[in-house]
């Protein structure tokens, strides 16, 4: 090798730095492939057939639509319209009959004062025009009382409920105010920052959150209406979600499979464990008026099996993050130091996760704590002790979601730390050959210089 193609590296303490600096260039790119054919081959003997049977499971699966039903008129099964208000008056709540006096007179209730109460306020009376549908720019009256936590102002624009059946006068009322615009402009607002800060890896990312929307809504929702077993679908939706995502976002490499055979096996841990404390704990998946309408509309729906669906899904993007961020660790101490053996890159890179979990794990409590606040709160106005409150299946159902899902996180771990740290350290001498010949350099193992071609 002449001397144009060879420039000589430092000795002794320095060579960990000369191979840092041999690799300097490669950071921004992200790290290289291994350079391994059988390694390759057999990440890929793991995943093709992988990726072909939640590619079949689509295929058999995929529901054509979400079947059709009678409107019961009910919570979100209802015929709704725009609408836009017109007019507010105040008027004497007295006067528009805003409330009923129990006919005992008993105010002792929390109903009959909260009538007494609306009776003696001002109501306003607003009249609402609607936009669309068949009898677009028809009126009518909403009454609207003056504790009421949802008030109307002229200009707004409401969604409108449509009950056909009912007497004319009764057909229409507002069941919601018309929030599309605001929620529009914040997820553009959001898309712009994710787009300026990450550019094209930003891009990616957005993309893949759009396919994983159109998975969730156009295979996951309809295929369980349809009567697929829930858990089965879960696992085919999040499986695909989860090798889109994690490619697009991370690019078609070693690295990347590595993290998808992390997250694979922790996603199977959590089902296993949810299938089994869901149905030991008696949980029926059906605690509230919204699962209590589906189940009505739906009676051949495995609601518990719903249930275990939500936690496996719920725990994909947490898992994502994990797996990633462990299998980057490793690649990065690897790149490093080449050096470093398996046992070595596992005991650096677990460091690394350990302060992952208690981020991570604390987030996902707190997340399921904050959605389910008002109930605690009920359970804390009832004055309820630890053991009654989370005896009820309300609360019980947050526990074990939060529980079963925190254990996969924390189990993905040290599964994807020892996968990478095995997976890199088999193909050190190649991935040590690349290092040294990134920039026309040597590798200096033990005071001797060992010098290879590009």
């Amino acid at each position: 090798m002449t001397s144009s193609q060879q420039t000589p590296e430092p000795h002794g303490p320095a060579n960990g730095k000369a191979a840092d600096h041999a690799h300097g260039h490669t950071h921004s790119h992200g790290p290289a492939e291994p350079v391994s054919r059988h390694l390759r081959r057999v990440i890929a003997a793991v995943l093709i057939p992988f990726a072909t049977a939640v590619l079949a499971g689509l295929v058999v699966l995929w529901p054509g639509g979400v079947p059709g039903h009678e409107r019961t008129g009910v919570g979100f099964d209802r015929q709704t319209e725009d609408g836009r208000v017109v007019k507010v008056e105040q008027v004497d709540c007295k006067d528009v009959n805003a409330a009923q006096v129990p006919p005992t007179g008993d105010t002792s209730t929390p109903e009959g004062r909260e009538a007494v109460s609306s009776q003696q306020g001002t109501c306003a009376r607003a009249t609402v025009e609607v936009t669309t549908g068949e009898n677009k720019g028809r009126t009518f009256i909403e009454i609207v009382q003056p504790d009421a936590p949802r008030q109307l102002h002229q200009g707004q624009g409401v969604v409108v409920a449509y009950a056909p059946d009912a007497p004319r006068d009764l057909q229409y009322s507002v069941a919601d105010v018309d929030r599309q615009f605001p929620m529009a402009l914040l997820a553009g607002i959001f898309a712009l920052v994710v787009v300026v800060v990450g550019r094209m890896r930003g891009v990616a990312a957005l993309i893949a959150l759009a396919i994983s929307f159109a998975i969730l809504t156009l295979f996951i929702l309809p295929a369980i209406l349809q009567g697929s077993n829930p858990l089965i679908v879960a696992v085919v939706g999040a499986s695909a979600i989860m090798l889109i995502a994690l490619y697009m976002c991370h690019g078609l490499s070693a690295r990347t499979s590595v993290a998808v055979l992390g997250t694979l096996i922790s996603l199977l841990l959590i089902g296993l464990l949810g299938s089994l404390f869901i149905g030991w704990a008696s949980l029926s998946g059906n605690t509230d008026d919204n699962t209590g309408l589906i189940h009505g509309l739906y009676p051949n729906i495995d609601m518990s099996g719903l249930l275990l669906a939500g936690v496996i899904i719920g725990s994909l993007g947490v898992l994502d993050d994990v797996t990633v961020t462990q299998t980057s660790a490793v690649w990065e101490l690897h790149q490093a130091d080449p050096t470093m053996g398996p046992r070595r890159l596992y005991q650096s890179a677990i460091r690394i996760g350990r302060d992952h979990i208690a981020s991570v794990v604390n987030t996902l409590v707190l997340a399921y704590a904050g959605a389910s606040l008002p109930l605690l709160l009920l359970f804390s106005v009832a004055q309820s002790g630890v053991g009654t409150v989370a005896n009820s299946e309300l609360v019980a159902e947050e526990i074990v979601r939060t529980l079963i899902g925190s254990i996969g996180l924390v189990a993905s771990v040290p599964v994807t730390t020892a996968l990478a740290a095995l997976v890199v350290s088999a193909d050190r001498p190649a991935g040590t050959a690349a290092a040294g010949a990134g920039n026309g350099r040597s590798v200096v193992r033990g005071g001797r210089g060992r010098r290879r071609k590009r």
